[in-house]
C-alpha cells in the first residue's frame, strides 16, 4: 500500500476562488482512490488544521503532492504560514545535518523523511513562453531553476526527493480548464504508473 498525502494550497482571496486548485486536488484525489494499492489523505490549507497532525501526515505518507497557485513571484502566504507551522515538528525536521565539530559541511541533509517523494504542480498567468524565449521575463529559466528553486530546496532539507511536477500557465487570460485537466491526468498516469506496479508486487 502506497500513502499519498495531497495538499491544497490555492488560497482563497479576493479575485482568487481557489477552483483549479481545488479541481486539480479532487482530480489526484479520485486518481489514486480509484486504483488498487493506495491510500491517500488530504488537506485543504483554507481550512482550520492542527500543525502536529499535519507534520504526522508527512511522516505517514510515501508521497506529498503538491497543488498550488504562484502569486506575485511566490508561494501564496497561508500555504508558506502552514509549512512554517508544520515543518518545525521534530518528527520532519530533525535538524539541519551538520555537527558542532565540523559546521561547514552536511547542510541540509538532517531531514527525517528520507526516501519519500513529493510532486509539485503550480498555476501561473504568466504563458509558457515568459520562461523559453530569449529576451522574455524569466530569462529562460524553468519554473524549478528560478521562482521553485527555495521550494525544492526545503523539500530536500527535510529529506524528500522530487518526482516530476507539472506547471499550467496563461489560466487567467487563456486558460482552458478542459486541456489542462486532461493534461494533469496523463501526467498523473505518467509519473504513478511505475509506482503502481510496484504497489502490486509488495
Amino acid at each position: 500500500m502506497k500513502k499519498i498525502f495531497i495538499i491544497n494550497g490555492g488560497q482563497k482571496f479576493e479575485q482568487s476562488g481557489g477552483r483549479f486548485n481545488e479541481t486539480l486536488t479532487r482530480i489526484s484525489s479520485d486518481f489514486f482512490k480509484d486504483k488498487e494499492g493506495f491510500e491517500v489523505k488530504t488537506t485543504d490549507i483554507n481550512e482550520s488544521y492542527r500543525p502536529k497532525e499535519e507534520a504526522e501526515k508527512f511522516v505517514w505518507a510515501d508521497v506529498v503532492i503538491y497543488h498550488m497557485p504562484v502569486w506575485w513571484f511566490q508561494i501564496p502566504h497561508k500555504l508558506k504560514e502552514y509549512l512554517d507551522h508544520v515543518l518545525e515538528h521534530g518528527k520532519v525536521y530533525g535538524g539541519d545535518g551538520r555537527s558542532s565539530a565540523n559546521p561547514a559541511i552536511n547542510y541540509g541533509t538532517g531531514g527525517l523523511l528520507q526516501g519519500k517523494k513529493y510532486m509539485v504542480t503550480t498555476s501561473w498567468n504568466a504563458p509558457k513562453e515568459a520562461f523559453t524565449l530569449p529576451g522574455e521575463f524569466f530569462g529562460q529559466k524553468s519554473v524549478d531553476e528560478g521562482i521553485l528553486f527555495g521550494f525544492h530546496r526545503m523539500n530536500a532539507f527535510i529529506g524528500m526527493e522530487a518526482l516530476e511536477g507539472i506547471h499550467f500557465h496563461d489560466i487567467v487570460k487563456n486558460g482552458n480548464v478542459e486541456r489542462d485537466m486532461a493534461a494533469y491526468k496523463a501526467h498523473l498516469e505518467k509519473v504513478f504508473s511505475p509506482i503502481k506496479s510496484l504497489v502490486l508486487k509488495d
